[in-house]
Order: structure tokens, then sequence, then C-alpha cells
């Protein structure tokens, strides 16, 4: 009797450890199961994540290159313009040596976009042919030929194509930008880019060789401030060294009151102590303690002053500081700030190299910066030649495309750092356009072309 009931306890014992055995392998094979999901998911996660950084990728190469793109279309259109109105042959050599290196960068950005899908075949073809074409154009005058009305035409053809596209691409990137459509979209987007009727200019042309990498510049402030910088002060030769302590004083009076402390000490051609008060930075140079530039963080408020009241509140501010003979030359507003380019002005002739830039805010009309590295760099008394053509020859040797208005004289600076004295010759062009012409006073040379920008945000040049 305590026999079966001991078998009957010990086969139920064995019943529950079967049962125990059976949950504990249960739970062991949930553990695994539920583990191996959550590698599964971790790995899926990762795989997405990768996924979205090389789509992510992807795209940040995909609007960069429409970014490069549109400002290499930007400027073949420019220089295109430019080719329309040059009555130069060295000029026409220079333009073209342009607009061969900005279609090599243009098809180097559509290079590194899907041509097929975004259907830019025929703006490939396009880049391959403007530069060519220029360059042949530019090697016949060289020879002693002269452009025909036809080439002349071929050329305001190509601006006009130049001109639809380069919108078309501004357009695409500003929709991008703002989410109206992603790079998915683009295809479509772009396949209104393609202009109808492109000038068959020649035939045969082959693939653009290998150019360098010289590019135009676009100014946006105003004609040559972006080559006054390239040599070493003259107004500073010989200047006496300031200390600290004094340069901190000739830039209290420009503080407001605010107490300045050194930010740093800047070397290169133009030393300087730099201050600020936290809102305010202002650059006193070492040698001889003159004012360099000052630049102010103050957000403006609401618009109140006319760009032709903020150029007398700069001439205004420039004659406090004992700096007068000025003329003003060209502005921009951007932001609520009116940037007034001043030229320095001698016995009537318009010094571009010595340029000082000023910003005004348009809302009370306070200075909020200036920039007079230009002027401190360039400015002295000259010596110039008197003029051998007048103003009225230099007209007629404008372009027969343009329209002269005016004329008057002004120094430009030209390649290795020098300067030329030239007849500024302002024309309209035969679209309406304000073109600038820089004849040489002396010889009649062509040495510059220049488009005048007109519009609500300032007068500008390119």
């Amino acid at each position: 009797m305590q026999i079966s009931i001991s078998l009957t306890k010990i086969e139920r014992i064995i019943e529950m450890a079967n049962v125990t055995m059976s949950r504990r392998a249960l739970a062991r094979l949930l553990t695994f199961a539920l583990a191996f999901i959550l590698v599964l998911s971790v790995a899926a996660i990762n795989n997405g994540t990768r996924a979205d950084k090389a789509e992510r990728a992807v795209e940040n190469s995909y609007m960069h290159a429409i970014e490069e793109l549109s400002l290499d279309l930007d400027n073949i259109k420019n220089n295109l313009q430019k080719g329309m109105y040059t009555n130069s042959i060295s000029m026409l050599s220079d333009l073209s040596e342009k607009l061969c290196s900005d279609a090599s960068n243009a098809k180097n950005s559509l290079s590194r976009l899907p041509i097929k899908e975004l259907d830019l075949t025929e703006t490939y073809r396009f880049l391959s042919q403007v530069g060519n074409y220029s360059k042949s154009l530019a090697e016949k005058c060289a020879e002693g030929g002269s452009l025909t009305a036809d080439e002349r035409r071929n050329i305001s053809a190509l601006h006009s194509y130049a001109q639809k596209i380069s919108g078309s691409m501004w357009d695409i990137e500003r929709r991008i930008g703002s989410g109206e459509i992603t790079l998915a979209d683009t295809a479509y987007a772009a396949s209104n880019l393609e202009a109808d009727g492109l000038v068959s200019v020649t035939d045969g042309f082959t693939d653009l060789a290998d150019s360098d990498s010289t590019f135009p510049t676009l100014i946006y402030d105003g004609p040559y401030s972006d080559h006054i910088m390239n040599k070493s002060p003259l107004m500073l030769k010989n200047e006496k060294k300031i200390d600290q302590a004094e340069a901190l004083r000739k830039a209290k009076k420009l503080a407001d009151g605010n107490e300045l402390e050194l930010l740093t000490q800047e070397e290169g051609k133009m030393p300087s102590y730099v201050f600020t008060d936290g809102k305010r930075t202002i650059a006193i140079t070492k040698a001889g303690g003159m004012y360099s530039y000052m630049l102010s963080s103050r957000n403006t408020g609401k618009q109140t002053l006319t760009a032709k009241e903020a150029v007398i509140r700069a001439e205004e501010f420039l004659a406090k500081l004992g700096i007068r003979g000025l003329t003003d030359s060209y502005y921009e507003i951007r932001n609520g700030i009116c940037v007034v380019n001043l030229a320095a002005e001698q016995n009537g002739v318009t010094m571009y190299t010595d340029l000082i830039k000023v910003g005004v805010a348009l809302d009370n009309g306070e200075v909020l910066s200036f920039d007079m590295r230009g002027y401190l760099t360039n400015h002295t008394i000259r010596e110039l030649p008197p003029p051998k053509i007048s103003g009225e020859y230099a007209k007629t040797l404008v372009s027969g495309s343009l329209t002269p208005i005016s004329s008057k004289l002004c120094v430009i600076p030209s390649s290795g750092q020098n300067e030329v004295f030239c007849h500024e010759v302002r024309c309209t062009g035969s679209e309406g356009e304000n073109i600038l012409v820089y004849l040489n006073a002396v010889t009649g040379r062509e040495e510059q072309i220049l488009i005048l920008k007109i519009g609500s945000g300032g007068v500008l040049t390119v």
C-alpha cells in the first residue's frame, strides 16, 4: 500500500516536472524569439538609418550640383550679354576664356545630376557649343576679322537661351529650398527647363577641352571692390606705430560710451587692433591709428529712410571723421541696411580703386558698419596724364549695338595691381539694359564692360 502510494506520488511529481520543464522551455523559447526579433529590429533600424543617410547624402549632392549649375549659367548669361556689346578683340578673347571656364564648370555640375531623368541633354549640348563658338569668334578676330551681323545675332540668341535656362534653374532651386518640390519631383520640374529653338551656331562641335580654373568675379557691391585689397596700404606707408591704449582711445569715439575690450590683433598687410563692446567691432590700424572698419550686430526695424537719405547720412558720417572729397557710386539694400559705396574724386575724376563702404540703418539712419580698407590701401594723389580722346569721341568707339548716354573720367584697376585711366561710357543696350563701357582715355582701347543692375535692392554691377 505504501509502495503504491509512493509510486503514485512519484508519477505526479514526474508529471509536474514535465509540465515545469515545458514551461521553462517555452519561456526560453520566447526569450530567444524576442531577442531574435529585437536583433532583427535593431538591424532593420540601422539599415534604415544607413539608407536614410545615404539618401540624404545623394540629395545633398544633387542640391549642391544644382546650386553650382545655377551660378555657372548665371555667369554664362552675363558674359554672353557683355559679348553682345563688346567692340574689342581683346575683350572678346577675355570673355571667350571666361565662357569656356564657366561652360566646363557647368558641365561638371551636370555630370553629378541624373541628366537623362532630368532631360538636360539639350542643356549639355548648349554648354558644349557656347564656349567653343565664342572661342572660334575670338580666333577669327585675332586674325584680323570682325564680327558679322549674323554672328552678333547668334551671340544674342545664345544669351536668350542662357537667360531662359538660368532663370529655370534658379526657380527649381528656389522650389526645392522652400519644400515646394522634392528632388524626386525634379524630373517633372525640369521638363520645362529645355528651351525650344536653340540657335544652330555651327555643326560638329566637340566637347570642351579641359580649361583652367579662372572664373569671372561677380561684383555685388560696386565696380572693382573685389580688386582693391591686393597690395600694401599706401596711406599707412611710413606712418608711426601706435600702442593699444592710443588705439582704444580712438575706438571709443565710435562706441557711444560703451566699454570696449581688445578682441584680437590682426596681422597681414594691414595690422590692426580690434575692439568690441559685445555688439559692435571696431578696428584701428597699428600704423597711423586710422579707422579700418566697424561692424554692428543690431537688428533693424521698419524702414523710414530712402536710399538717397542713406547716402547723405553716410557722407555726413565720413565728414565727421575728416574724410571728404568722395562721390557716391553704387549701393545695395539688404536686411534693412543700405550699404553705400563712395569713391574718392580728384579733379572730377572718380577713383573706383579708392573705395569706402558705409552701412546705414534704414530705420533711424544710424551707421552700423563701414569698411575703409580699400581707401587706405589705394588712396593717394595721382599724376594723371591728360586724356588724348574726349568723352564725346569715346562714345563713338562703343559697339554699334549700344546707344551711348553719358561719359565721365575715372580710374579703374587692371590685372597686375595696375590702374587704368578711362572714360566710363554709360549706354543702353538693344534690350534696354544699362551697360557701362570703360575705354582707355589715352589709347581708346576697350578695357572693361559691366552690366548695371538697377532694382529695388539697389544699384549693382556684374
